[in-house]
């Protein structure tokens, strides 16, 4: 297949229903930037990212039978991979709360930057403010975190929240509201355990 000659999606999925392998890799080769996308921008822990893209790519083949046409099928797949990955975080153990004492050194200065309203934080401090988002992402429902990820961190609309995950506009806009108030509460509680 040439470079530059457009992919054949249809095509290619009959193809793959005939049981053809190598249609099959061409399959996984054209979603495979999407589905890693979306599979590293869910999970809290990244280690087992690959293994969690390939669950995908087997759920996709097995349910294939059930793709009607009626979305296109890239977003077809993303709603198999969002539902993978909220799965996962279904099962990970909870963690127990953390407390100011469980952050780093860095992610402690960044805490205290922000607590203390200062106004140019250090081009340094972007990974521990990273990480510590992700800390305490990771003690939202991985609803929550799904919905806060989405709408804040990679600025999608409603509508494309609605599109990847399947859940309607209120469902969507409660969810995030929660997860606001959970995280302030879990910020606030940091706060007060570096004073005491």
């Amino acid at each position: 297949m040439p470079d530059d000659a457009p992919f054949d999606l249809p095509g290619c999925l009959a193809r793959v229903r005939r049981r053809d392998q190598a249609a099959a890799r061409e399959l996984v080769e054209h979603l495979y930037p999407l589905v890693i996308r979306i599979v590293r921008g869910r999970l809290p822990r990244r280690t087992a990212e690959e293994d969690l893209a390939q669950e995908v790519f087997m759920k996709m083949f097995a349910r294939l039978d059930q793709y009607q046409g009626a979305v296109p099928f890239p977003h077809w797949v993303s709603r198999i991979a969002v539902t993978t990955c909220i799965d996962h975080l279904r099962a990970q153990q909870r963690r127990p709360e953390f407390r100011w004492a469980d952050l780093s050194e860095q992610e402690a200065e960044v805490l205290d930057a922000v607590t203390a309203d200062e106004a140019a934080a250090r081009p340094a401090d972007a990974l521990a403010a990273r990480e510590l988002v992700d800390k305490l992402l990771g003690q939202l429902k991985p609803e929550d975190q799904l919905a806060i990820r989405l709408l804040d961190l990679e600025q999608k609309s409603m509508v494309e929240v609605r599109e990847l995950t399947g859940w309607n506009i209120p469902l969507i806009k409660v969810r995030v509201f929660r997860a606001r108030r959970k995280l302030r509460q879990l910020f606030k509680a940091l706060e007060n355990s570096e004073r005491s």
